[in-house]
């Protein structure tokens, strides 16, 4: 049985290639329906990737039709965005990705939370079976021993921080600025602390769920805003940070309109680094709008964190020992045996007490 990886990333596709293909719940059933008997689905803000073990080679155009968004076209013109690694491939790739050095931000930490999540979402589900097994748990592995042994994680390394780096940018200092971020996840709660550790004293959130909005609030001396009301705040903020799992634009020039005619000609900057996007980008067309989506974060990230970038080599000698530690003991037990009965509860265990 081999295993692969099939997926896009922000190196190889823009956010408008990446968010039709955000992936949906019915991905990995419809890959099970193509010959895969493990599948397991990672998306992100900054790629959308399947792992899977598969008897048969399953077409390329097959898989990229499974991750499309539902009701999307035929994925065929897209196909140069993607890549296929398989099995040794595969597994340097996804511990290279769980160790955050895929990572636009070089070195960020959220993607391994992200890749636990994938795995006990694909566990639940009864996608994951040995292989996904084995070959996560050294993922996390190795994830582990990178960020013990080396620096790389040192300083802020998220979306979030850089989103914020470019906010200075535009503004220097930030001090008396009014922000508003939408959404309270985990990139949203790190946007926040990075705004009140630059100095914003005028914090709010909205968010769908009030009472996750109501605790970031709560942390940061800011204020909770009902979801249905965001808008209205626009009329008064300097800057929007969204980040939610919005299906659909949750600000249009027909929305904007009357709220720039409130604002006196003061410039709105928004950051927009959710997938698919939750701005539409005709916004950018009105005078005084600023939008930047996820995309235009990558030079800033780019230009920060050398220490970072020293410390590749040392990471990436740690990923090639777990590879081939890996690929030694895959060899050693290639049966290609389907799971067993009893390996859903044994592999659940096992993750629960995995020291992660």
């Amino acid at each position: 049985m081999n295993f692969f990886c099939f997926g896009l990333n922000h190196r190889t596709a823009p956010i408008e290639a990446r968010e039709r293909f955000a992936g949906h719940a019915r991905s990995p059933a419809l890959l099970r329906d193509l010959g895969c008997s493990e599948v397991l689905l990672l998306t992100t803000c900054n790629r959308v990737e399947i792992y899977a073990a598969a008897d048969t080679n399953i077409a390329n155009e097959e898989i990229a039709q499974s991750l499309r968004i539902e009701g999307g076209s035929s994925a065929k013109n897209d196909l140069e965005a993607f890549y296929r690694k398989e099995n040794a491939e595969c597994a340097r790739h996804l511990f290279r990705v769980a160790a955050g050095l895929d990572s636009m931000v070089v070195g960020e930490t959220e993607i391994l939370g992200q890749a636990k999540r994938a795995y006990a979402e694909a566990l639940a589900n009864g996608n994951a079976g040995p292989l996904l097994h084995r070959l996560c748990q050294r993922a996390f592995r190795a994830a582990k021993q990178v960020r013990a042994k080396t620096q790389i994680t040192r300083g802020p390394v998220s979306v979030g921080s850089v989103a914020v780096d470019l906010a200075e940018k535009i503004f220097g200092d930030l001090r008396g600025r009014k922000v508003l971020v939408l959404g309270a996840g985990e990139t949203s709660a790190k946007t926040l602390r990075a705004l009140a550790s630059r100095g914003v004293s005028d914090l709010r959130v909205s968010n769908r769920t009030p009472a996750r909005a109501e605790e970031l609030a709560s942390e940061l001396e800011g204020l909770a805003v009902p979801f249905g009301t965001w808008l209205e705040q626009c009329r008064e903020i300097d800057i929007l940070i969204s980040s939610t799992a919005a299906e659909t634009h949750l600000l249009t020039p027909p929305l904007l309109v009357p709220i720039l005619r409130d604002r006196a000609d003061r410039p709105l900057f928004i950051i927009d680094i959710a997938v698919p996007r939750d701005v539409a980008p005709e916004v950018n067309e009105f005078d005084g709008v600023y939008l930047y989506d996820i995309d235009s974060l990558q030079q800033i990230a780019s230009e920060s964190h050398e220490l970072r970038r020293q410390q590749l080599a040392a990471a990436e000698a740690i990923i090639d020992e777990h590879v081939a530690d890996f690929q030694k003991h895959l060899g050693l037990s290639k049966s290609g045996t389907r799971p067993t009965k009893e390996c859903p509860a044994r592999v659940s265990g096992e993750l629960r007490t995995s020291e992660l």
